[in-house]
Order: structure tokens, then C-alpha cells, then sequence
């Protein structure tokens, strides 16, 4: 089978019991694990900096908490832009170059806690970084619709935003 899609229709019955659904179910299995990252990368936030405060980090509370503002407006702000991202790079590409972003956030903000002395600056790029795990969220649910016919898009789009969220 050739790693690009050419031709496709999902509303073709012939087509989808033939190869259309094993393809849209293969994506829809990538997508879910894929969107968890996301998820879990640009929410984190939220838990980190309550335990940086109960560790003694050396930033108040509404330096810390900022943080969590910056990751949740830069993924707000991510999702439009990703809707486009399937239509101009493809899905393969999308969702594995912004599921290989998440490395940079999720290692550094790793690093970056061994030591209390890191100045916040470089938490809030960290969360910045985070951002690109919100806007997955827009370009799956765009990957996943395409691969669907209408009839069943509910539940595959249902699948890949209830699991990936879970």
C-alpha cells in the first residue's frame, strides 16, 4: 500500500470495507494516544505549580500561576492555526511533528525542576512550549473527520476527544 493517499472517500462503500476503514481506524488509534500527550503536556501546569509552591520555589504564587496561564492561552491560541496544519502538511506530518514537540516542554520542564534556583523566565518558555499540546487538539479532530464517512463520524470523533482527554 502506498504510504500516501491519493484517492479518497469514506461515503464509497465499496472503498471503506475494502481498505477505508482499516486506515481510519489505524488513525484513529495513532490520534488518541497522541492527543493524551498533548493533553497531559499542556496541562500539567496546573499540578506543577502547586507542588513548586509546597517545594519552596523561590516565585509567588501569582508569579507561578502564570504558568498555567501561559500554557492554557498559548493552546487556545495554538487551535486556530492547527485546523489548517492537516490541509497544508498532511496528517502523517502534522500530528507527529507537533506530538514530537511536546519532547522539548515535558524533558526541560523535567530538567529545569531539579533546581530551585531556575529563574522563572524559563518555566514560562517551558510553558509556552506546552501551548503546542492544546493546539493538537483542533488538528486531530480535523485529521480524524477526514478519514470518516458522516454516518460514523460521531463516534470516531467521540473516540479520539473523549479518550484523547481522558
Amino acid at each position: 500500500m502506498a504510504k500516501d493517499i491519493y484517492d479518497w472517500d469514506p461515503e464509497d462503500e465499496a472503498q471503506w470495507n475494502s481498505v477505508g476503514k482499516k486506515i481510519a481506524n489505524r488513525n484513529l488509534w495513532i490520534s488518541i494516544p497522541a492527543l493524551l500527550c498533548g493533553f497531559a503536556v499542556w496541562l500539567y501546569w496546573g499540578i506543577i505549580t502547586v507542588q513548586m509552591i509546597n517545594l519552596g520555589y523561590p516565585f509567588d504564587k501569582s508569579q507561578l500561576f502564570t504558568l498555567a496561564a501561559i500554557a492554557g492561552l498559548t493552546g487556545a491560541t495554538l487551535r486556530i492555526p492547527s485546523t489548517f496544519f492537516i490541509r497544508i502538511a498532511g496528517g502523517r506530518n502534522t500530528i507527529f511533528l507537533t506530538t514530537a514537540l511536546l519532547i522539548l516542554p515535558a524533558l526541560g520542564t523535567g530538567i529545569l525542576l531539579q533546581n530551585p534556583d531556575t529563574p522563572l523566565w524559563k518555566f514560562q518558555i517551558l510553558a509556552l512550549l506546552s501551548g503546542i499540546g492544546g493546539g493538537n487538539f483542533a488538528s486531530s479532530m480535523s485529521n480524524i473527520s477526514f478519514f470518516f464517512p458522516k454516518r460514523i463520524q460521531g463516534y470516531s470523533l467521540g473516540m479520539n476527544a473523549g479518550l484523547g482527554n481522558f
